[in-house]
């Protein structure tokens, strides 16, 4: 009896070549499927999300959920609307290209203003624990006091808002309140005193909009403005120092921590 299993087990037939390339391929389709359509890898680049975000997370964006439904693909996704508080990735309204993430603090009808740094949504102050304050090395009271009393004071040429944002930004006002229009966002980042957040360029459009980031799944430590490197000497020299210190500069207890 015995003898027989072992003949029969000899006998089944071996994955042929074709067979493997074709497993193989659809398991290269289904990644590739998965990464364009679904989840998308992001780095981020800036201070303005610490400490909930830190420069060089590497970040798994759902690109799903804040999508428009599709009717074939709508009761099996997980849609749902943008949501006070949600942390989003999107295409910059003031430089075309660059991927930024915020966390948004009004969705379309919200009445925002800040006051003395203090954010007030439809007349109530926000309780934000996880917004950070830095001292700052250099005072400009222009900017400061735009920064912590918008929209009260003006957009001017000494604030850092952007031409654009500063001639429609009085549109958007209703007693001393900024107003969100339909199909935008105004969004903040946590590093309250030194993000560059639509307080200076404006509203997020919906269709900019790329995903939520899920989970960290590498953090590197990484110098600011790294993303500005256009240089091929530079990208590689950062490349070959990545290679060198992965192991002691790796963050590694921030791997896979959940974006709240």
């Amino acid at each position: 009896m015995a003898k027989k299993e072992i003949e029969q087990e000899e006998e089944k037939p071996r994955e042929t070549t074709v067979e493997f390339l074709a497993s193989l391929a659809a398991v290269l389709v289904t990644g590739l499927f998965i990464i364009t359509f679904i989840l998308q890898a992001f780095e981020i680049p800036s201070s303005s999300m610490e400490n909930t975000l830190l420069i060089g997370d590497h970040v798994f964006v759902n690109r799903v959920q804040f999508a428009p439904p599709t009717r074939w693909a709508g009761p099996l996704l997980p849609y749902r609307e943008i949501r006070h508080g949600d942390i989003v990735v999107f295409l910059s309204p003031a430089e075309p290209g660059l991927y930024v993430v915020k966390r948004i603090i009004g969705i379309p009808g919200d009445r925002i203003h800040l006051r003395d740094g203090a954010v007030y949504r439809n007349g109530e102050k926000l309780d934000e624990p996880y917004v950070i304050r830095q001292p700052q090395e250099d005072y400009n009271p222009d900017r400061f006091n735009y920064r912590d009393n918008f929209p009260a004071a003006s957009a001017t040429e000494y604030t850092g808002a952007t031409e654009t944002w500063s001639q429609e930004l009085p549109t958007h006002i209703q007693g001393g309140d900024l107003v969100v229009p339909a199909d935008s966002y105004f969004a903040m980042g946590d590093n309250r005193d030194v993000s560059y957040d639509s307080r200076f360029w404006g509203f997020i459009p919906r269709e900019n909009v790329i995903g939520r980031p899920m989970f960290i799944y590498w953090s590197f430590e990484t110098p600011p403005n790294q993303y500005k490197q256009t240089e091929i000497s530079q990208r590689v020299g950062f490349l070959l120092h990545t290679v060198i210190h992965f192991f002691d500069e790796t963050r590694w207890r921030r791997s896979f921590k959940v974006v709240r």
